[in-house]
């Protein structure tokens, strides 16, 4: 339990706050079914290939779109939004096209659009910057920079807000759908300051959106407790059978899990020989094979890296990255993965900016994010998708036993001055297995509140 956000949200607590400066975490707004995704309008702006595919897509999510009724174009062709209506609604999110910015003088359209909107974002907002992969050396250098951008105004915001710049490449206007959906609503609540890639490509719509996974299986290691647990809940209620996996020792926990979410286990430890074979042999013979793969088990073995004895090197190695590479390859040598399969990681912080006392962890967590970019490479193209979630101080029963000074910086040194909860793993990870999110490959994606550690 958080119990300095608790505080913080009383009335000697907003006092308190206010008067020192101190961390001020913002109830996050999440998920949650027949509730809208956002709290008000979208404002749209820009001036690039983007603008009216974005358009149209918002309004088929569902979500108000508003442009300033003042907004004229300038003799180089650049939009004026400087004056805005005082009565308009304040927005829930703002979306900016940059993929007309080619050179550093465009950039100056970042501020035409945002200044003088920024400040009406309301609670928990989203901002949304949609880029472009350079096709110039020129173009590169102004790309790149909304990188920078994106970052500091995700740590600009408050009460809860977010930032993201998502790369679109040519030919794929037509799938920014299910990332939008996924970006502008409580489902990305601990998402913030992320650069995320989307590749063109064929799309599978689902009949549904409600429920993008009927009809699939998914399996996820590690299943029978805290981010694997949630992860298994939020893709069998988005209508995926989900086959549960962990060692026999949690096996109770295991079945909890999998009575709740009418899903079905399988009890083994991953490190075995013969585990891929048998993961293989379960999925075909009961399923006929798989659709999304979640590798969420993992261990740790903290020590430092002087006093670290082989064994501890050695069994978080195996768990944590080995048996993952030794699955995948029978999975795919084996055609147990079904076409457009979905491969999920999870990575950590700890693999991006590393850890006192975790060398063998991070080293995995960082292969996690090799994995991704090797196998990714491998799949470009076939509608197949290899991706990882990264997260940072999340609130399980592990990160409840780290002593409270650890506990609270883990807590307060992200910008959104909180930890995250082990639903908002899951629902990335559900965003990656989405059939809509073919464009989305070789993406690696914090779920850390734009931790202040790592990039």
């Amino acid at each position: 339990m958080d119990r300095y956000q608790s505080f913080a949200r009383s009335g000697i607590g907003r006092f308190v706050v206010g008067k020192l400066g101190l961390p001020d975490p913002h109830p996050l707004r999440r998920h949650s079914p027949g509730r809208p995704p956002l709290d008000g309008p979208v404002l749209l702006g820009g001036r690039g290939r983007l603008v009216e595919p974005v358009r149209a897509t918002l309004g088929s999510i569902g979500l108000d779109v508003t442009t300033d009724p003042t907004e004229r174009t300038d003799t180089a062709g650049r939009t004026d939004t400087t004056q805005r209506t005082e009565a308009a609604e304040r927005p829930a999110a703002l979306v900016f096209d940059a993929t007309g910015i080619e050179k550093v003088e465009d950039l100056r359209d970042l501020h035409t659009f945002f200044h003088p909107s920024i400040r009406s974002l309301g609670p928990c907002g989203r901002v949304v910057v949609l880029g472009t992969p350079p096709a110039s050396a020129v173009s590169r250098i102004a790309q790149r920079a909304l990188e920078g951008f994106t970052r500091s105004v995700g740590k600009e915001l408050k009460r809860g807000g977010t930032a993201q710049l998502v790369y679109v490449a040519e030919g794929a206007e037509g799938n920014v759908e299910s990332t939008l959906r996924f970006l502008l609503s409580g489902r990305s609540a601990y998402v913030s300051g992320q650069v995320i890639r989307i590749g063109a490509g064929p799309v599978e719509a689902p009949d549904d959106w409600d429920a993008p996974l009927a009809g699939k299986v998914a399996l996820v290691t590690g299943a029978s407790r805290g981010i694997g647990a949630a992860i298994a809940e939020v893709l069998a209620r988005d209508g995926a059978h989900v086959v549960c996996l962990d060692v026999p020792g949690q096996g109770e926990e295991l079945s909890a899990v999998a009575n709740r979410v009418k899903g079905s286990t399988i009890q083994l430890d991953i490190t075995a020989p013969d585990a891929p074979a048998r993961i293989v042999e379960h999925v075909d013979q009961r399923h006929g094979g798989v659709d999304v793969v979640v590798h969420n088990a993992g261990i740790t073995r903290d020590r430092t890296l002087g006093r670290m004895d082989e064994g501890r090197w050695d069994a978080v190695l195996q768990v944590n990255l080995a048996c993952q590479e030794r699955v995948n390859q029978a999975l795919f040598d084996s055609g147990a993965l079904r076409p457009n399969g979905r491969v999920v990681g999870v990575s950590s912080i700890a693999g991006i900016a590393g850890n006192v006392g975790q060398t063998n962890y991070a080293t995995t967590k960082a292969g996690v994010i090799g994995l991704v970019d090797a196998l990714s490479e491998q799949v470009d193209g076939t509608g197949t998708t290899v991706n990882a979630v990264a997260p940072g101080f999340i609130e399980t029963r592990m990160t409840a036993a780290v002593p409270l000074v650890i506990r609270e910086a883990g807590r307060r040194m992200n910008s959104l001055s909180q930890g995250g909860l082990p639903v908002d793993v899951a629902e990335t990870v559900a965003w990656f297995a989405h059939p809509a999110s073919a464009g989305v490959n070789g993406n690696v994606v914090r779920v850390c509140g734009q931790s202040l550690l790592g990039a």
